[in-house]
Order: C-alpha cells, then structure tokens, then sequence
C-alpha cells in the first residue's frame, strides 16, 4: 500500500477533532484520515489514549523512547496528529472551542453526558460551528434504559447474538457459544462511524447543515448478525452453530490434507457435482442423503464432511488446492499469522504498508494496509505513522494563534 499521497485526496481540506479513545472510534476517524482528512487525536495530558496500554505488543522506541504505541493504538491511530489537552479547565474548553471553529466534524465516546458538563457538546458547539457534524460512540446510545452503561467489544458479541452462532455445534466435544478472536463490533462500529460521518457531510454539502449522530456499539452488533439473524427473523427458529461450516450452503468447511488445512466451498449444485467427480464419486452428486444444498449444509453436513476428508488426507494441500482451482471450485489455504505475509495475494495488493517512523527503533513500523487504498482516483493513503503523545502540540496549537510563551504557560499549568 502506498504510504504517500498519489492525488488528491477524498477528503482534502476536512478536519476531524479525534476526542476518542480505546479502538471503535479512533478505528472511525483513523479511516476518514486515510481518505485525506486531517484528524487532531485530543489526549490527556500525561496519560493520552487508554488504548495506548492496550494488547500485547509495543513498538519499539530508539534511545531508549518509550512510544507508549500498543498494537491497539497502533492499529487505529494513524494519520492524525496528537495534542495534548485537559479538557475539564477552562484553558482547555477553550483550545476546545478555537478547534471547533476550524473543524469539520468532532467524534468522541465518553459516557453519555459527560462532555455537556463541560460545555463541549453538540447543542454548546453548535452555536459555535453550525455546520459541524458530532459524532458520538458509545456502547448501548445515547437514551433508554442502559445508555449510562460502559461497554466494550465482548459483551456485544455475547448480547447482539454473534456468539450465538458463533462456535462448535451442539453434541460435538467443546460444544457451546465463542467469542470471535478480534474486537469484530469495534471494528465495525468504527467502519459504520465512518459511513455516517461521510453521509452526513454529503448532506451539508447540499443543505450546509451539520448534524449529531448517535452510533451504538449494540446497534452494530445486532446488524452483524446479517443473514443469520435474518433467518431467524423470517422463520422464527435460531440457526444452529457450525462451527467452521458456512453458513449458505454446503459443503463448505476446512476439509484436512497430508500436511495442512484448506477451506473448501462447494455450496452450489454445479460446484458439488464437481467435486464429486473430482473425488471420482459422482454418485454422491445423487445421493439422497446430500441431494440438496440444505442437506449438504445443515443437517447430513458432517457425514459429509467425513468422506471429503478421507478424501483429502490422500494429498497434499499443493496437490488439493491444484485439482480444485483447475476444477474451479472455490477454495483456499488456511494460514497462520505469520503465513499471511507470506501469501501471494496479500504481497501482491501490498496489505503489509512499511511505513516511516521517526521515534522507533526501526525507523518504521508496519501496518495493515487500508482496503481502500484501491480507488483509482482518491486512494487511502498512510501519510503518518501513529503520532506520539502530544506530538503535534506546538503545531496544532500554534496554528490557532498561540504563542511559545502561552503554549509554554499551558504546559506548567498541565492544560497541554
């Protein structure tokens, strides 16, 4: 992925106050600073970002700098430039309100009211900025019976209903609901964070006004549920787990090779009748016990599955995944992380973006490429790597007319 621009940008000359914290909402602001916005990320002073010690891994500083740049804040703060501010003292309202008047749009996800008690929410900067779009995260929204509630990633996954269809089948050893690996409702919520705040400036580019939007953590982890909960909606009956089984027809699972794992989807007709032929057992195409895709995917899915694994285990998975592409049926290798680097396709669209970093060790840090960096005219780029805390200070600060001397004043007095 590029990691300079190669055009102008989608979104030149829109500025984004960054008022978030953790990963759903800075993941929102960091993709609206792919597409050329300029994001001001607003910390505290001394702390910063809650997601800075957050996740397992740290990048490195060089003679002895500590980034304090977790794999979370790495991973969704990029593109932006850091200020530190105390935001409960009135020097710092005011940093605050001098932002607004330059801005474009504000995210933030502190707990429901929080930011009226200081003056700094929609109805207070409106008046300000009346065409500033405010976009507030929070997990349950802004009204009803739990909007005072925190929230985080995993008990959405486990109230949304995305653990309920998610884990090994019942009557199977280890039967029961599981939790998706990654933060998959912040990550989300934070792409839904960015799509209401582009729709919303489309608006105020034909009417010229802003707007308050209210997006829920919960609201995305009902909506993700997508065709399953869909399902349930129509028929009235929960769709059981399955495990690594698709979810639209069958076979489609992870089927076993001499020495590795591919995921096998056969869900059509056509495509079955082709791997039937492939495994030289064309009589399974009618076999009454798999002669439709319900049966292939739900109910006689695992007597399936048995017999293309014995299948399988014949081979390799070069030899596998050779005889399914020349057959067209869709399939591929599992990966381990460390083997997605390594896969052609990923190289090939440049997923891995090396990008300069002037405080690590490195000189740079790797990121994950934006999967918008494919626009043929207004491309995501990576201009910055994650800022430091309080990086841009003297910058941004100085911008809005500040002197040395009273940005000086602002640091002893811990406002910045």
């Amino acid at each position: 992925m590029t990691t300079t621009p190669t055009g102008k940008s989608a979104l030149e000359g829109i500025r984004v106050i960054d008022m978030s914290r953790v990963f759903a909402a800075p993941v929102g602001a960091q993709i609206l600073g792919d597409l050329g916005a300029d994001v001001i990320k607003v910390e505290r002073p001394g702390v910063g970002d809650d997601g800075r010690g957050y996740g397992t891994a740290w990048v490195k500083g060089k003679d002895g700098i500590e980034t304090r740049q977790s794999s979370f804040f790495t991973v969704s703060n990029r593109n932006k430039r850091s200020i530190t501010l105390n935001h409960s003292k009135p020097e710092g309202q005011e940093i605050i309100r001098k932002l607004v008047e330059t801005a474009d749009v504000l995210i933030e996800n502190y707990k429901v009211g929080d930011l009226a008690r200081f003056g700094l929410d929609y109805e207070s900067l409106k008046a300000i900025n009346p065409r500033l779009i405010y976009c507030s995260v929070t997990g349950y929204g802004q009204t009803g019976p739990m909007a005072a509630l925190p929230g985080y990633d995993g008990l959405f996954q486990a109230t949304g209903g995305m653990m309920a269809v998610t884990g090994i089948p019942d009557g199977q050893p280890g039967a029961g609901p599981l939790k998706a690996g990654p933060s998959l409702v912040d990550f989300i919520t934070g792409h839904n964070t960015a799509l209401a705040i582009m729709g919303a400036l489309m608006y105020r580019n034909r009417t010229g006004e802003g707007q308050y939007i209210d997006i829920a953590l919960l609201d995305t982890s009902v909506a993700m549920v997508s065709h399953i909960m869909q399902d349930y909606l129509i028929s009235g009956v929960a769709p059981p787990r399955l495990g690594n089984g698709g979810n639209g027809g069958g076979p489609a699972d992870l089927i076993h090779c001499s020495d590795g794992i591919i995921y096998l989807t056969a869900g059509t007709d056509e495509h079955y009748r082709r791997l039937t032929v492939l495994m030289e057992q064309p009589e399974l195409f009618t076999d009454e016990r798999f002669d439709s895709n319900f049966k292939r995917g739900k109910t006689n899915r695992a007597e399936l599955m048995d017999i293309i694994n014995d299948w399988s285990r014949r081979f390799t998975l070069a030899q596998v995944q050779a005889m399914l592409d020349e057959a067209g049926i869709p399939a591929a290798k599992y990966n381990e992380l460390s083997e997605v680097w390594e896969y052609p396709q990923v190289q090939h669209r440049e997923l891995r973006a090396r990008t300069p970093h002037a405080y690590a060790e490195a000189g740079h840090v790797d990121l994950i490429g934006s999967p918008l960096a494919k626009m043929s005219a207004s491309p995501a780029t990576i201009r910055m790597a994650p800022p430091m805390l309080g990086e841009h200070n003297e910058q941004v600060l100085g911008d809005l007319g500040y002197s040395a001397e009273r940005i000086a004043e602002l640091r002893e007095a811990k406002i910045i």
